[in-house]
Parts: C-alpha cells; structure tokens; sequence
C-alpha cells in the first residue's frame, strides 16, 4: 500500500486509549459509565467475549452514566464490554462517486459493484438554510407529469409532500417523478420499507436506470437509529449537490417510517406518548428535516418530495398534519380513483401547492382556476348526472363541465413509463377550459 494511502487511512481511525463499560442492556438501549460524552457522540461497543462490534450513538445522559442507541443489533454483548468513543463523529463520505450507486446510512454500498470512489466527508447532521439565506422560489420544477405540472406546478426549491395510503401507488408516482424530473442529480431514500421493495421500485419503477441517481436505503429491519439517520444521511448527499450550485430532487418515502423509528427510540428512553404513540421528539424532528430542502442565495437548490402513509386513509393523523404545516403544498392520493382506473390517482381538489401563483403566468392560473371549478361541479352532481335527474341547460357552467368530464379525467390520466413536458402539460390544459 503507499505510504500516502496508508496514512491516510490511520488518520481516518481513532486510537483513543480511554473507554468505559457496560452495565446494562435491553433490546433497544444499552446503559454504559466511564467515558465524558456528550448527546450525539459515538461510541464503538466491543465485545469481550468474541470481539463482536457494534456502533451507537449517546442519546441520554444521567450523571456518570450514559445511554447508547444502537445503530445495529445488541445480540451478543453483555455487561462488562467495552466502550469506546469515536472521535469522527457522525460524519460520512459523500461525493460524485455516490451517483448510480445503492448505499446504506453510511454510505457503504450495496449494490455488489465494488467501494465507493471520490468522496470528501460530511456531518449527517446540519442546520437548515438560514431564513434570510433562502432564495426566492420563482423557476417551475418540471417532474414530467401532467396532473402535477399543469394542475400543481412546483418551483425550484419547494417542499412537497404526498399523502396516500398503503396501495394506493405512491411508489409508482415516484418512480414517475425521478424518471421525468428536470433536475440534474436525483436523491431516493428508501426508509423503513421492506426489502423486497427496493430492487423492485429500482427495476421496475425506475426501469434499472440509476443516471444521476443515489439511492440510501434503510430497510424495516434495520435498527430504529439507522432508519432515522438514513433520512438525514440522504438529505447530507443532496445538500453536498447543492452546496456545488446543483439544483437536486430529493425524493423520500416514507416519513410515517422515519417518524416511527424516532418513537421506538423515543419511548425506550422513557419520552411520554402523545397522539397515537407518538412521543413529542418525533413531532420536533420533522423540520430538523425537512427545513434543510430548499434554495439558498448563491448556491444550488433542493426540491424535495416527502411520501406520508396515511394510516386508514386518516389525514389527521399527527404525522400527516405536522407534515402538512411544514410543506410547501400537498400531493393527495385517492383510493376512489384508483378504484375508478385514474392513474396516477392525484385528487386535485384536496392538493395544493403553495407556490404555484408566484411561479405561473397569469393565464396558466386562470385555466386551473376553471379547471378545478369544473371538476367540483362535477363531483357534487355526480349523482344527479348518473341517474338522469339533471336536466340539460339548467346550469350553463354545469353543461359545461358535463361536455368537458373525459377530456378533464383523460388530462389526469398518465401511463406510468411515459413522461410529458412541462411546456405540453401546460397547453393541454390551456386547450380544455377553451
């Protein structure tokens, strides 16, 4: 190995001397005394008994003793192992070589295609964009599908999420948007779903194409911490993009498992349950998130879609409503459409985006504005249509619709392999409300 390899590489470990050692473990804490630590250090615990290892990072302190979470499994270890703290902190290696590639939280790769070159290291965790270093939001972020461009356009740096529950084809819309999305590097974290998902979103919803794209996965089998650090991990990958003058997508799913994974860790450390469960840290954790999307002055941009599974189609679920206050519009999937055949099944009346008046013309708003009173009508005569009781021409703008009703429900139809313009969304929609 030369000389320069191998110094780095002994640079790269610590050799710190001090340790302490455990007193206690449960399945999800470890409790160890004798090392000065603070929150969010990390320790190497090494086992006496086969020198089995495992890391973890320091959660909670209590005078001379402290509290471990676990990245990994704690099967094995016993009281009397030894802690070590690792003075690299929580930093991982980010950089040009991570694109086309599948990595875990570390960064380590999973995709059998050998190590990962070209990278610099990066604190997972950051603070978000300064509030007066935040660029307007004014350039349209094209994503390829037409309910969405035409009906909820989103800018360069915008926050959005997508609402829906389980199978209703959230994993599809996102394969729609990272395929068709005009942005030069894409990011995908894949958190807390099952590992029969990831190759198949990867071969069958992105078609086996990973240009320009990472993918971090932290499966449902994966220790809560990593589920949690994974999303902070992928958000640390896109921001390196940013910081290099990129406009990036981030795309994650799902933040109900990153919000989950905080409340397995949050209630073995003694927090008190609110709402479903959920302990007050996993509410506070959202925008330590989802605040580092965005468009910062001089810099590059993040636009971030952030899937949310809406356990019995419930939008009031406290996850969904913390999410739905900190994003900049809202993407809500509907099983009545998908029953209906309407592929990607977006209810348009029930999403917003909140940029989209600074971002279109003024014609372009008009036409959505007409387009979603229609479609209203519509849906609250719908019955009246069905069994023949509306008459024709006792309500202009009714008619209107009625005539309108398949070109309207044909717009918010799209094959999931195809992508469409941004420009064409726009003109179609332009030619209906004519």
């Amino acid at each position: 190995m030369p000389f320069s390899s191998l110094k780095e590489k002994l640079s790269s470990v610590s050799h710190s001397t001090h340790f302490g050692e455990v007193v206690k473990i449960n399945a999800t804490v470890i409790t160890a005394t004798g090392l000065n630590v603070s929150i969010s250090d990390m320790v190497k615990i090494i086992s006496n008994y086969n020198g089995q290892e495992t890391v973890g990072m320091v959660t909670e302190i209590d005078g001379n003793t402290f509290y471990i979470t676990p990245f990994r499994f704690v099967e094995g270890f016993r009281a009397g192992d030894k802690v070590y703290l690792d003075s690299n902190g929580l930093n991982i290696n980010v950089g040009e070589g991570l694109i086309g590639r599948v990595v875990n939280p570390f960064m380590q790769p999973i995709d059998g295609k050998g190590p990962i070159k070209n990278t610099q290291t990066a604190p997972i965790i950051k603070e978000p964009i300064p509030a007066m270093k935040r660029g307007m939001i004014d350039e349209v972020f094209s994503v390829g599908v037409k309910s969405i461009d035409g009906l909820l356009t989103c800018g360069k740096g915008q926050k959005l999420g997508i609402f829906a529950g389980s199978g209703v084809g959230k994993s599809t819309l996102m394969g729609m948007i990272v395929r068709g999305a005009d942005a030069p590097v894409k990011v995908v974290a894949l958190i807390g779903e099952r590992g029969r998902e990831v190759p198949e979103f990867i071969e069958k919803n992105l078609g086996g194409d990973l240009t320009n794209t990472v993918i971090i996965v932290a499966t449902s089998d994966d220790s809560p911490l990593m589920r949690k650090y994974g999303a902070f991990s992928a958000m640390s990958v896109a921001e390196y993009f940013k910081d290099k003058g990129q406009d990036v997508l981030f795309i994650m799913d799902s933040v109900t498992r990153f919000a989950m994974a905080q409340r397995e860790i949050g209630l073995a450390l003694g927090e008190p349950p609110t709402s479903k469960g959920y302990p007050p840290s996993s509410l506070t954790l959202l925008p330590q998130l989802m605040e580092r999307a965005g468009k910062e002055v001089g810099k590059g941009s993040i636009t971030a879609f952030f899937t949310v599974l809406i356990e019995g189609d419930d939008m009031s679920d406290p996850i969904a409503d913390q999410s739905r206050s900190i994003l900049d519009g809202h993407i809500v999937l509907s099983r009545e459409l998908t029953d209906f055949g309407i592929y990607p099944p977006i209810h348009i009346l029930n999403s917003a985006s909140r940029v989209m008046n600074d971002i279109t013309s003024v014609e372009h708003i008009d036409a959505v504005m007409k387009f979603r009173r229609m479609y209203t009508l519509l849906k609250e005569n719908e019955m009246l249509i069905r069994i023949g009781a509306y008459i024709k021409g006792t309500d202009k703008e009714l008619d209107e619709a009625i005539e309108k009703k398949d070109s309207m429900e044909n717009f918010l139809k799209q094959r999931a392999d195809n992508q469409i313009p941004y420009e064409q969304s726009m003109q179609e929609i332009l030619s209906i409300i004519k």
